[in-house]
């Protein structure tokens, strides 16, 4: 069977500092720029028969510099909605919620038309993405790359494994890193993770 890229976008200001970022559409830094052409080689002898990329500009500009030209925006591959969190760092949401965990407890609506969005609405999303993807997969005529963002990543890996959508905590993803998910004995497994040029 073919195996699955996930690509994190580049650096952004935002991602550097720890700041959520969903729809607030930042570009990549210079360095992000950077780590965007170094995903270029770690794809080097494969056959990428479809590449989907999340509509927003890090995430297009990301794909592009990594020599995947022909990809196609597929609007399901957004970061997770973060509600009243967007721009806001974790440790200044602990100030008042010292509790709070994305993956369990979602975020608290935002501004109009971010509603922001629980774990289990991120998982009903990356279901349908992997949905639309398994006949493409098991067709076996190349890999499928995805360049997205870190914690919907995280969510969609964690159910190709077939695990609940809170366990994408334990996949951390750098900017930058590539991801791939392949088979053993038939089954899901993570053949790589968090790759990027030495």
């Amino acid at each position: 069977m073919s195996e699955l890229l996930l690509i994190r976008h580049g650096e952004t200001e935002w991602s550097r500092s720890g700041q959520h970022t969903s729809w607030t559409d930042l570009p990549l830094t210079e360095r992000g720029e950077e780590q965007a052409r170094e995903v270029g080689p770690l794809l080097t002898g494969r056959t990428v028969a479809l590449t989907l990329v999340s509509p927003m500009a890090r995430a297009r500009r990301t794909a592009e510099l990594a020599g995947l030209a022909r990809a196609e925006v597929d609007p399901d591959l957004v970061e997770w909605d973060y509600g009243a969190y967007e721009g806001v760092r974790t440790a200044d949401i602990h100030r008042t919620r010292p509790e709070w965990f994305l993956f369990t407890d979602g975020v608290p609506a935002g501004p109009e038309g971010h509603p922001g969005e629980s774990p289990e609405q991120v998982g009903a999303r990356a279901d349908r993405v992997l949905a639309r993807l398994a006949p493409r997969l098991a067709a076996d005529d190349g890999d499928v790359v995805l360049v997205g963002h870190a914690h919907f990543l995280r969510v969609l890996t964690a159910r190709r494994l077939g695990l609940p959508a809170s366990a994408g905590a334990l996949f951390t993803f750098e900017t930058g890193a590539v991801g791939v998910l392949g088979t053993e004995h038939d089954r899901p497994a993570v053949v790589a993770w968090n790759t990027r040029t030495p």
